[in-house]
């Protein structure tokens, strides 16, 4: 495809967007709802972004904008290696057109179903549980207190969807260097969320190993379900399996960390909301779907380009160009929501875009809201007197345009 070229029309992101993309964001849609960005970093990228709800909602299920290899695209356009795990980590739906998709989702969801989904919960809890026992737990043997600060990310947050995912592919979460992502970039470093090569290539060999243990001793697990889904003789290839569970993995930390992190933050953040949730435990789904519309654990929906001129809003995108679907944007569209910037938990929050829309609306969207439900509950019980370690000090978020999500999360729990 051809490269995208800056123009004089073009804006650069400053470095403070990660920080505060919501007043950007609010800029554009005010200005024009489709526009040609260029976001710098390791691996920069110009292509045109989308900001309105509409817009982005059509943008979403718009055939014309192919997601087909779409991470092979970019990394040619990028100038970025396009070896290593190849279609071993990328030959899933996420990463495909009709009708290939449409055979992928259709396996896939023989397994991956809500009823599997909905046993985990004692799973979910137990989990949570002992994580913050962990928390709670004094550091000394005499009993005396534990830590005055505590990171609720790297001591809860991560953890937990983690864990989660290895109880859903019938791994073992004590096996040393299983399936572990968090805060790689493109080229390595550490920092955006990104999943570097060395930790993709590493990840491979261990999903090829679970999968080879799932297919000689099967279980009922999610990874011993994707090896036997079939339709009408169809299957899942070994490519397919280890892309999708490689999927499964990756999307469903990130998200899920983003979630519980955003949510515990806006809450410590929004103490009047906070004693409504816990005075009134109902509010939890609730809760959870104003976390989702007002800060997206995504900021931009998975990467798209054009496969034919496409018009959204009145501006012409021409073929062979990326576009960026800004789902952090839509979900404070004041057109949808009124006083969108406010946090409220009275508010229907129903309509928002966190997990997408159309054929690639996201398959694991059940199981984030339910490790987020029990994650908010747990947590408003436990600690009472919860509060942040420094109410002054900004929170640090992730410098990626595409992950909406802290980096720390600094509490007291006393």
């Amino acid at each position: 495809m051809p490269l995208p070229e800056p123009s004089d029309e073009t804006e650069t992101v400053g470095a403070s967007f990660a920080c505060h993309p919501h007043e950007t964001y609010r800029r554009w849609r005010e200005t024009g709802e489709v526009r040609m960005v260029r976001f710098p970093g390791p691996a920069p990228l110009t292509g045109w972004v989308v900001t309105g709800h509409a817009a982005c909602r059509a943008a979403l299920a718009d055939p014309r904008l192919s997601k087909d290899s779409a991470t092979e695209v970019f990394a040619r356009y990028a100038g970025l290696p396009t070896g290593g795990p190849g279609g071993a980590l990328t030959t899933h739906m996420l990463n495909s057109d009709p009708p290939r998709h449409t055979r992928l989702r259709r396996l896939v969801q023989q397994a991956f179903t809500q009823r599997r989904v909905a046993r985990l919960r004692p799973a979910i809890e137990a989990r949570v549980t002992a994580l913050l026992d962990a928390l709670d737990a004094p550091v000394e043997p005499d009993g005396a207190e534990g830590p005055d600060e505590v990171d609720l990310i790297g001591r809860f947050a991560l953890p937990l969807p983690l864990a989660v995912i290895f109880d859903l592919l019938g791994a073992d979460p004590g096996d040393p260097g299983v399936l572990q992502v968090r805060g790689h970039t493109v080229t390595g470093g550490e920092g955006d969320g990104e999943v570097s090569v060395p930790t993709a290539e590493a990840m491979l060999d261990r999903l090829r190993v679970l999968i080879e243990q799932k297919r000689a001793h099967p279980g009922d697990d999610l990874l011993s379900a994707l090896v036997a889904a079939r339709d009408n003789g169809d299957r899942l290839t070994e490519e397919e399996v280890t892309s999708m569970a490689f999927l499964l993995v990756l999307a469903g930390h990130q998200t899920t960390v983003n979630l519980i992190a955003n949510g515990l933050y806006s809450l410590l953040t929004h103490p009047g909301q906070l004693a409504a949730v816990r005075a009134d435990a109902s509010l939890l789904p609730r809760l959870t779907e104003e976390i989702l519309r007002h800060e997206s654990p995504f900021g931009i929906a998975s990467l798209r380009y054009t496969t034919q001129s496409v018009t959204i809003e009145g501006t012409t995108i021409p073929a062979g160009e990326f576009v960026q679907i800004a789902l952090l944007a839509a979900n404070r569209d004041p057109k949808v929501f009124t006083d969108p910037d406010r946090f409220d938990l009275t508010r229907d929050a129903s309509g928002h875009l966190a997990f997408g829309h159309g054929i690639h609306h996201c398959l694991g969207a059940p199981l984030a809201r339910l490790q987020a439900e029990i994650a908010f509950g747990h947590v408003i019980r436990r600690f009472p007197a919860l509060r942040l370690a420094d109410p002054d000090r900004a929170p640090t978020w992730q410098d990626n345009p595409r992950h909406r999500g802290l980096l720390t999360l600094p509490v007291r729990l006393r």
